[in-house]
C-alpha cells in the first residue's frame, strides 16, 4: 500500500521470481547503456542531416551526461517520497518519451533538449532500479540477482558501437531511438505486474542548495573527464574539472550542516559500503578505459576495420555473461574478501596483458585473454555491488544506492579521462601525432596500475563480510563438524 514503509515482499514474488525482477531491472539498464554508446557511431550521419560539423554533435552526448550528473543524487529521495515502483516506471516512461523526441528531432538544438529529458529518465533508472532489486529480493538470492544486474553495464558499451554502425548503414539513424519504445513499454508493464510499491522514511527537508552544488560539481567533472578524450579540448577539460572540484568542496562544506544532504557522505563510515566504494572506484578505472582504448588499439594499432574490431571486443561481453552462473558458488566457497582479492588481481592483470597485444599475436589467443579478463572482473563488480549494502540499514538504502551509482558513473568517465591522458602523454613523449603500439601499451599499463591498488582496500574487508548473503560462514562450520 502507498502508506506502508518497507513492506515485506508479497507471496507472489517468492524466491523463484527473483530472476524476473532482476531481468526487468537489467533490461531497462541495458536499454539505457546501449543507447548511451550506440549514438557515438551515428554522429557523423546525424551531423550531415542537421547541417552542422561533426564535432558540434558531441553536445548530444555531453547533454545526456549533464542530466545524469544533476539528477542521479536526487533519485533516492524521489524513490522515498513517491515509491520505488512509481519512480522506476516513470523513469522508463520519461526515457521512452525522450527517445521519441530524439527520433523526431528536426534540429540539433531540439535533439539536445530531448537528450536532456532522456537523461533525466536515465538518471532515475540506474539507482532506483538497483533500489528496486535490493528491496524486492531475499538476501540469499542477492548475489545471483546482482550478477544479472551487472551484465548491462559490461556489455552495453561493447554492443552499442557495432549496433549503431549496423543501424546507420542499413536503416535510418532515428531507429537508434525508436527501438527503445517497445522495450520501454514492455518494461513498464512488467514493472506494474511484478514489483511492489515501497516508500522510504522521510528524513528532513529536500536539500535544494546541495542539489544545485552537487549538480554543478558532478556535471562539470563528467563533462571535463569526457572532453579530455577529445583532441584540442585539454584546456577546456582542465577548466571544467577545476570548476567541478571547487563546487565539490563547497558541497562538502554545505553537507556537513544539512540534516539530510542530497549525497550523504556519512555512508562512507559504514565499513563494507565505504570500502566497496573506494575499491570499486579504483577498479572501475580499468572498466571505463577499456571501451575507449581497445577499439582504438585494434583499429589504429592493428589496422583492423571497425567491424573486425567489434567482433574481437565482443569477447568481453561473453566473459561477463559466462560469469553469472558461477558467482554464487565461488562466493560461497571463498567468501567475499578472498574472492575480491583473487578475482581483482587476476582480472586487472588480465586487462594489463592488453599492453602486450601485437598484430602478430594469434587472434584466438587475444580473444581468450579478453574473455577471461572480463570473466574475473565481472565477479569483482558483482561482489562490490552486493557487499556494499551488507551493513546498510533499510532507512538509508535509497541514499546509499544513489550515492553508489553517482560514484560509479563518475569513475567510469574518469577511466576514459585517464586512458586518454596516458595515451596522449605517451604520444607527446615520443613526439608522434598518431598513437603507436607503444603508446597504447603505456596507457594500458597506467590504468592497470591504478586499478591494482584496489587490492590494498580489498584486504580491509572483514573475513566474514557478507556471510549472511553467501552462507560462507555456515559452510565453514559444516565442514568443521564433518572433519570433527
Amino acid at each position: 500500500m502507498s502508506d506502508q514503509i518497507y513492506q515485506a515482499p508479497m507471496v507472489r514474488r517468492a524466491t523463484p521470481n527473483f530472476r524476473v525482477i532482476a531481468m526487468i531491472v537489467a533490461s531497462a539498464m541495458l536499454m539505457e547503456n546501449i543507447d548511451a554508446t550506440v549514438l557515438a557511431t551515428a554522429l557523423p550521419t546525424m551531423a550531415r542531416d542537421f547541417g552542422v560539423g561533426a564535432p558540434a554533435m558531441s553536445i548530444a552526448l555531453t547533454s545526456y551526461l549533464l542530466s545524469l550528473a544533476i539528477f542521479i543524487p536526487a533519485s533516492g529521495r524521489m524513490a522515498d517520497s513517491f515509491g520505488s515502483r512509481t519512480v522506476f516506471r516513470s523513469a522508463i516512461a520519461v526515457f521512452v518519451v525522450g527517445s521519441i523526441l530524439c527520433a523526431l528531432a528536426p534540429t540539433l538544438s531540439f535533439l539536445v533538449l530531448a537528450r536532456l529529458l532522456q537523461g533525466i529518465g536515465g538518471a532515475m533508472m540506474m539507482p532506483v532500479g538497483r533500489l528496486v532489486l535490493m528491496r524486492s529480493v531475499d538476501r540469499k538470492d542477492m548475489v545471483s540477482a546482482m550478477s544479472w544486474l551487472l551484465v548491462p553495464a559490461l556489455i552495453g558499451p561493447i554492443v552499442g558501437p557495432p549496433l549503431g554502425g549496423f543501424i546507420v548503414t542499413y536503416l535510418d539513424w532515428r531507429w537508434i531511438f525508436y527501438i527503445n519504445v517497445p522495450i520501454g513499454i514492455i518494461g513498464m508493464i512488467f514493472v506494474s505486474i511484478y514489483i511492489d510499491e515501497v516508500k522510504g522514511k522521510a528524513s528532513g527537508p529536500f536539500d535544494t542548495i546541495g542539489f544545485i552544488l552537487s549538480g554543478i560539481s558532478l556535471g562539470s567533472l563528467l563533462f571535463g573527464f569526457e572532453m579530455s578524450s577529445h583532441e584540442g579540448e585539454g584546456a577546456f577539460s582542465i577548466f571544467l574539472i577545476a570548476i567541478g572540484l571547487l563546487f565539490g568542496i563547497a558541497y562538502l562544506r554545505h553537507a556537513r550542516k544539512h540534516p539530510s544532504p542530497i549525497m550523504d557522505f556519512s555512508l562512507m563510515k559504514v565499513p563494507s559500503f565505504g570500502t566497496s566504494v573506494i575499491a570499486g572506484s579504483l577498479t572501475r578505472i580499468t572498466q571505463g578505459a577499456q571501451p575507449f582504448l581497445l577499439p582504438l588499439l585494434f583499429q589504429i594499432g592493428f589496422g583492423l576495420s571497425a567491424a573486425a574490431a567489434g567482433q574481437i571486443i565482443i569477447a568481453t561481453a561473453l566473459g561477463a555473461l559466462a560469469m553469472k552462473p558461477m558467482a554464487k558458488f565461488v562466493f560461497r566457497r571463498l567468501g567475499f574478501r578472498r574472492s575480491l582479492i583473487l578475482n581483482g588481481i587476476l582480472g586487472t592483470i588480465g586487462y594489463g596483458l592488453c599492453a602486450a597485444f601485437r598484430p602478430d599475436w594469434p587472434m584466438p589467443l587475444i580473444f581468450v585473454v579478453l574473455v577471461l579478463s572480463a570473466f574475473f572482473l565481472s565477479f569483482q563488480f558483482t561482489a562490490y555491488n552486493t557487499i556494499a549494502y551488507d551493513e546498510i540499514s533499510k532507512d538509508r538504502m535509497s541514499s546509499a544506492t544513489s550515492f553508489y551509482t553517482t560514484f560509479q558513473q563518475l569513475m567510469l568517465s574518469l577511466g576514459i579521462c585517464i586512458g586518454a591522458l596516458a595515451l596522449h602523454g605517451s604520444m607527446a613523449l615520443s613526439g608522434t601525432e598518431t598513437p603507436a603500439l607503444g603508446d597504447f601499451s603505456a596507457a594500458f599499463i597506467v590504468v592497470t596500475i591504478i586499478s591494482i591498488t584496489a587490492t590494498f582496500w580489498n584486504l580491509r574487508f572483514s573475513p566474514t563480510a557478507g556471510e549472511e548473503i553467501t552462507g560462507y560462514k555456515a559452510k565453514q562450520r559444516k565442514d568443521a563438524v564433518a572433519k570433527g
